[in-house]
Order: structure tokens, then sequence, then C-alpha cells
């Protein structure tokens, strides 16, 4: 038995590639432009930690607020210039809050970001699934590695702006400007046509296609059933939709666990010092991303259902162990193991979630991101909660669970492979 190599994709397919990655790129080093910048705004405004905690929830509170609107855009508008246009808002939503001189202003310019933070993000992913499909092979994960380049990227221009004593209207007039010219050119390169391009048949990005499966939804086993009647298929959709939004969850979860409070475990909970206490968080991520560029070739090798039911164990495993026996360097790589572990799982659903029977282009994997982003919100107050009541250590447990329940869902996702 023989295995046809893929053939070489054409240039078009090769230039769509390459300018979504510069989408991802200026969506991650947008927002990342700003951040360095908080504490400053905070100052100026004259801000309390609870006034100022309530500002900057703004900017989830849009994504979540436009978070459905993103499915009508791409079908709208398509989902590349769907994309571009949101970029364009976004810098605009940063540059005014940068520039706000009240706290009313700085809330509702991050609304505003948020917003079309949200609309990019799907529409941008709704766009790189596209690209895969005509590669006929995973890449998805290759494109929230470059976001994680331009979250780094975007840090660290803030930083040398700072250095160089850049006022905030000029350092995010610059980040507009720059990231909004690179969208503008990008979307040259972006597939043209209808969003909906896969017939019974094609190829998709984790082998051809049955015709039969266009109509068909993997169960809870992965097994596909495609007989079943339009009520059945109604409700299995359903029924997939919300195992992917809590898989995206998961991945989510553990991002947060590791933004919000690895340090403060690591330098209260374990003594750490302030510069050693970094690198939960400094792990975490730098793991992520080494799973994100590896990824594509462990989906193409193994199949998207065992590298997440792997991923889930690994996570479970390292942060469970880190947490059951607690030491400095024992935290550090547990922190990294949960995100190596979950490095694939948003990118995963939200594949998922683009192919399912039955909704309107886009819809699927708007309501993935919308309902995710509501998990990304609720997770921190929960594990504060949870914290004050009994301990960081033990508010901590949701890395591990996260894990647990990302290795009990992946059955959903299905495990084509070349």
């Amino acid at each position: 038995m023989t295995v046809e190599a893929p053939s070489r994709p054409a240039l078009a397919e090769r230039q769509a590639r390459v300018a979504v990655a510069v989408l991802f790129f200026t969506n991650g080093a947008l927002f990342a432009n700003l951040l360095p910048r908080y504490p400053q705004i905070k100052a100026d405004l004259g801000l309390s930690n609870s006034l100022y905690g309530l500002a900057v929830a703004a900017f989830p509170a849009g994504a979540i607020a436009a978070g459905l609107a993103a499915g009508v855009a791409i079908r709208r508008l398509g989902s590349a210039r769907a994309a571009v246009l949101g970029t364009l808002l976004t810098g605009a939503g940063i540059l005014a809050a940068g520039l706000a001189d009240s706290v009313a202003l700085f809330a509702g310019a991050l609304f505003l970001a948020g917003a079309m933070d949200a609309v990019t993000d799907v529409a941008q992913n709704a766009h790189g699934l596209r690209v895969q499909r005509r590669y006929g092979r995973s890449i998805i994960n290759s494109f929230h590695a470059v976001w994680s380049i331009g979250a780094v990227a975007g840090g660290s221009m803030a930083a040398a702006a700072i250095a160089l004593g850049l006022s905030r209207g000029q350092h995010l007039t610059i980040s507009a400007v720059v990231f909004a010219v690179a969208a503008c050119i990008a979307l040259r390169y972006c597939l043209p046509g209808p969003e909906t391009e896969t017939e019974p048949g094609t190829e998709t990005a984790n082998g051809p296609a049955p015709a039969s499966e266009s109509a068909s939804v993997p169960d809870a086993g992965g097994r596909v059933e495609g007989a079943a009647g339009p009520g059945t298929r109604g409700r299995r959709t359903v029924y997939v939709l919300a195992a992917l939004v809590l898989i995206a969850t998961a991945g989510t979860l553990v991002e947060d666990a590791g933004s919000s409070w690895a340090t403060l475990y690591l330098s209260g909970s374990l003594h750490a010092s302030v510069t050693l206490a970094a690198f939960g968080y400094i792990a975490l991520v730098g793991a992520q991303f080494i799973g994100r560029v590896i990824g594509d070739r462990l989906v193409d090798r193994f199949g998207q259902r065992t590298v997440a039911r792997a991923g889930g164990l690994i996570t479970a495993a390292g942060m469970g162990l880190a947490l059951a026996v607690p030491s400095v360097p024992g935290t550090v790589l547990g922190f990294a193991a949960a995100g190596f572990g979950v490095a694939t799982l948003v990118p995963a659903a939200m594949h998922e979630a683009d192919e399912l029977p039955g909704l309107k282009p886009g819809s699927g994997l708007a309501i993935v991101s919308w309902l995710m982003r509501l998990g990304f919100l609720a997770s921190p107050p929960i594990v504060g909660l949870v914290t004050d009541a009994t301990s960081l250590r033990v508010g901590l447990l949701v890395v591990p669970l996260a894990g647990l329940l990302a290795f009990l869902l992946a059955g959903v996702l299905r495990n084509r492979h070349h």
C-alpha cells in the first residue's frame, strides 16, 4: 500500500498563507503595544485598583458583546476583508484608549478595541482554515504560533518606545499605522471568492472528505454517522459544538492561569524571587509556542483527536504532579507541560467548529470563539474565590482539571491523517 505525497501548494495558496500569518502577527502585536502603557495610563487618570480593573475589563466585555457578530461580518464582507477591517478598527480603538483623558473614554475605547479584536480573531481563523483546506494538511497551529511572535514583538516595540521617550500618542499612532498598512497589503494576497469552497469529495485539512461526510458529524467516539435524520443530526451538532466550546475553554483556562496566577503562586506560596517567579508564565508561553510550531506536523502524523488527548494528559499529569509535590523548579516545569499540552486545543476546536454541517459560514467558529471568551472572562474571579476560601495551590487545580476535560472530550475531534 502506497501513500500519495501531497502536491506542492500553488503560488496563490502560498501567498495566502503568508498573508494570513501577517494578519495573525498584527493581531498579536496591536494589543501588546498597549499593555506596557497601562501603569502610566492608570497613574495619569488617577484610577484606583478597583476602577482600573473595571476599566480594563471593557476589552473582554467588548469582545463578548461583538463575538456573535463576527459570523455576520464574514458572510457580508468575506473573512479576509472582515479581518482587515477589524484590524484597522482595533488599532483605532487602542490609539483612542492611549489618548483618553477620562476613565469613561478609556473604557469606551477598550470596549471598541475588544469588539473589533473579536471580529478579527474569528475572521482570520476562518480565512486561515480556508487556506488550510487548499493545502490539504494542517497549518492552523502555525498561525497561532505567529500570533505569539506578534505579541512578543508588540510588547518589545512598546518597551522600545518607552525607552526612547515617545509619548503614548506618538507610539500608538506609529503602531496603528504600521500594522494597518501591513494588514491592507496582506489583503491583496488573501484568497478570493466565497467562503464555502469545499465540496463533497474534495480535500480537507485532514485528508479527502467522503461525499457522505458533508452531512455528518463525528460522535463522542469520533465515529461519523451520516445516515441519521435531520433531528438527530441537529442534536448531535449542538452536542459537538458544546464539547468544542469546552475544549477551547480548557485551553484558555490554562493560558489565563499562567498569565494571572503563575507569578503570584511562585513568589507567594513558594517564596521564589521576583525574577525567578516570572519564569512560570515564560515557561508556559514558550512551551505553548513550541507546541504550536510542531503542532501541525503532529496533527498530520497522529490526527487531531490523538494529539488533543495526549496534550490533555500532559497538562493534567505535569501540573498535577507540580501541585502535588510543590517546588519552584517543578512548578516551572509543570507550567511548561501545561502550555505544551494545550497548544493545539483552541486551533483544533476552531477547525472542527468551522466544518460542522448545518451551520452558516463562520457561525460555528464565531460561537466557539464567543463562548470561549466567556469562560476566559469568568476564570479569574472563580480562581480568586477558590483561592480566598482555601489557597492558591488549590485554585490552580483548574489547570490539571482543564487538561482532564480536554482528554475526556477530545473524541469529538476527527482523527483522519495521511
